[in-house]
């Protein structure tokens, strides 16, 4: 066996032995590999680090071994590790139940701080335990739901010094909060209880940051607040960093007095094409995203367009007019912004712009600046077709209460009277003008090119009397026509497709015969009616409408034509401070409405009314210009005035 266990061995072949000085042995065969290394001349050999290098290396790993041992060590087992995260569950639960409690006892005195009928000392009370529990807390409870209301309503009603205490607290978290859902809530509400300094260190913190947060669905929300707080020198401040990087980066340029936005650039030697770059930067996100409620936006938008070239300006309007406008009609610059879109718009982009507003109609002449893009719409664009469907149809559903706002009744006096003073301010006036320098001269060579067409077209459709033709055609001179942009039908034409052909005038005269007494001694609905029942500027309501006006001619008059012993309750028409002035302009105006009211109130009873206020409108009589109505009355009231029952005004000759 041992022999067997020998031959083995000799048939074995041996394994060769490596040299680690990469020296072949005496009689060995050379190695296949090559050497690493080479000797040097003194024979100092550096040695070849393949085996030795890795005993080493394992031994350093081996040393290492023992400090993952130690980590092993350190890890728990599975029955601690359960226990470890039952501690932790525990201490988490331990955290919530506080902070539920404590918003349950927030919420237990915002029940009580926030009723109406407490006494204002009981409150000061609640409000300085509640903010006692909130001490060193506000920035976790402004971001809950729950617990920034009662913060809310502590900042509305607490004192200056510990709105002061609130305001230092949340500082240095304003500009977090301000994109916070939640938090955001107590930001407005800080803004709009601040005083004079606190405003300023607000809005000191938002320079630099304004046009981030005018991005962000919240953030421009506090922008916007601040903005509308701001007194004009801080407006300008927040603005000025929208309109250059470099007046965004050193605060000396920012504050200089110029308002006007050309007026700035031209003192600080801006250059227009980099300013006319960072305002596109900044308001093409925003536009995107469709952030365009805020003041402060149209304001900018604004200063845009009136330094952009015709193209930036053209594509600016084209991308507004594929927006909701009317969320932009609310504020001065937005109506005017909503305006230039409309004038300087395409067929099609205004077309857009009407059915945009479908929804809304109802609500816009009740708006200030609404009810003069309404104006603007109904004087400026020929589709009448597309605006007696949109717009005057659900006008005429509420003609009453249009008739007695304030705003609501000025689409329809535009349709009347057409830019009267009396009824459209000066700054109203400036808006319903308002264009683009850089478009309109474009409209107004496009409107000279079709002026021909435009009066063909005219002749086709008006289906009226020669005499009717010859009235229209003197209210088409120059000096007479409207001098808004982009309509190119004639402004007369355009009135009687809207006013009369569309029913509207037929709903106006039936709805004022309706109402006369009210209208009449309403502050606004008078001015209507007297519009109406003279027929209209250049007599646009006659001859067709007529006899309707007639009748509303008799409904006033029958009003005057009771006694004062009916009207005990309620004061006489003749004697009530808006109705008889209206009643006197009348007179004055219309010789039908003269005769028609001499007849079937006045006369015989002219005695009756030759005191007090009602003695202007006999008095109108001996007034007017017209000789067939001073013939009416002269009889009976000169003889009032002969008997010194009657006194006309100073420097007013007598009936003879």
């Amino acid at each position: 066996m041992a022999a067997k266990k020998q031959q083995q061995g000799i048939d074995k072949p041996k394994k060769r032995k490596q040299n680690p000085d990469g020296k072949t042995e005496p009689g060995g065969s050379a190695s296949k590999k090559p050497k690493l290394l080479s000797s040097n001349s003194q024979g100092n050999i550096s040695k070849k680090p393949s085996k030795p290098f890795v005993k080493q290396e394992r031994k350093s790993n081996e040393t290492k071994k023992p400090q993952s041992g130690e980590e092993t060590k350190v890890r728990l087992s599975k029955r601690e590790g359960r226990i470890k995260a039952k501690e932790m569950a525990e201490a988490r639960k331990k955290k919530r139940k506080k902070h539920y409690t404590l918003e349950q006892e927030l919420a237990s005195l915002w029940e009580k701080m926030r009723q109406r009928n407490i006494a204002k000392d009981e409150r000061s009370k609640i409000i300085t335990e509640a903010l006692g529990k909130m001490k060193g807390k506000i920035p976790e409870i402004a971001s809950s739901h729950v617990s920034s209301r009662v913060l809310q309503t502590c900042v509305k009603h607490c004192s200056h010094d510990e709105r002061q205490a609130i305001f230092e607290e949340l500082k240095p978290h304003f500009l977090t909060f301000s994109n916070n859902a939640y938090a955001v809530h107590l930001v407005l509400k800080m803004l709009e209880h601040a005083s004079k300094k606190q405003l300023a260190e607000c809005i000191s913190t938002l320079r630099g940051h304004v046009a981030t947060l005018l991005r962000h669905s919240v953030g421009s929300i506090v922008v916007e607040q601040a903005y509308k707080l701001a007194n004009a020198s801080q407006k300008q401040e927040l603005l000025m960093e929208l309109y250059s990087p470099e007046l965004q980066l050193f605060k000396d340029l920012a504050s200089i007095k110029e308002s006007r936005f050309v007026d700035v650039i031209s003192k600080l030697k801006l250059p227009k094409g980099s300013v006319l770059r960072h305002m596109a930067s900044v308001i093409q996100p925003i536009l995107e995203k469709g952030i365009i409620d805020h003041s402060i936006l149209h304001r900018l938008l604004i200063e845009y367009l009136s330094i952009a070239p015709k193209t930036s300006a053209a594509e600016i309007l084209q991308q507004l007019s594929g927006l909701p406008l009317v969320r932009m009609m609310h504020t001065k610059d937005g109506s005017r912004i909503v305006i230039a879109c409309i004038k300087h718009g395409s067929a099609k982009e205004r077309k857009k712009i009407v059915k945009g507003m479908k929804d809304n109609i109802e609500k816009i002449p009740h708006d200030h600046f609404g009810s003069l893009v309404l104006t603007c719409i109904v004087s400026t664009i020929d589709d009448t077709k597309l605006v007696t469907k949109i717009i005057i149809r659900k006008l005429q559903a509420l003609l009453k209460d249009l008739l007695l706002d304030k705003s609501g009744r000025r689409p329809l006096l535009q349709l009347l009277h057409p830019n009267c003073s009396r009824y459209f301010s000066p700054d109203d006036m400036a808006s319903l003008n308002f264009s683009l320098p850089a478009l309109s001269a474009v409209n107004e060579l496009e409107a000279n090119q079709e002026t021909e067409s435009l009066k063909d077209e005219k002749s086709e459709k008006q289906n009226i009397k020669e005499d009717e033709m010859a009235g229209a055609n003197e209210s088409t001179d120059p000096e007479n026509l409207q001098s808004t942009v982009g309509g190119k039908k004639d402004a007369l034409l355009r009135r009687q497709e809207l006013l009369v052909h569309s029913g509207l005038a037929e709903n106006l005269i039936d709805t004022c015969i309706e109402n006369a007494g009210e209208f009449l001694k309403s502050n606004f609905g008078k001015e209507v009616l007297y519009e109406v029942a003279i027929g209209g500027y250049d007599g646009i309501l006659h001859p067709s409408m007529d006899e309707k006006l007639n009748t509303l001619h008799e409904a006033i008059a029958s009003l005057a034509a009771k006694s004062k012993s009916e009207e005990s309750d309620n004061e006489h028409v003749l004697e009530n401070f808006h109705s008889n002035r209206t009643i006197r302009k009348l007179i004055l105006e219309s010789a039908s409405f003269a005769s028609t009211f001499w007849l079937k109130a006045l006369k015989g009873n002219s005695r009756l009314w030759a005191q007090g206020h009602s003695s202007r409108v006999l008095c109108a009589y001996l007034e007017s210009s017209d000789p067939n109505v001073k013939e009416l009355a002269k009889e009976e009231l000169q003889t009032l005035i002969d008997g010194g029952i009657l006194k006309l005004p100073e420097n007013q000759p007598s009936a003879k």
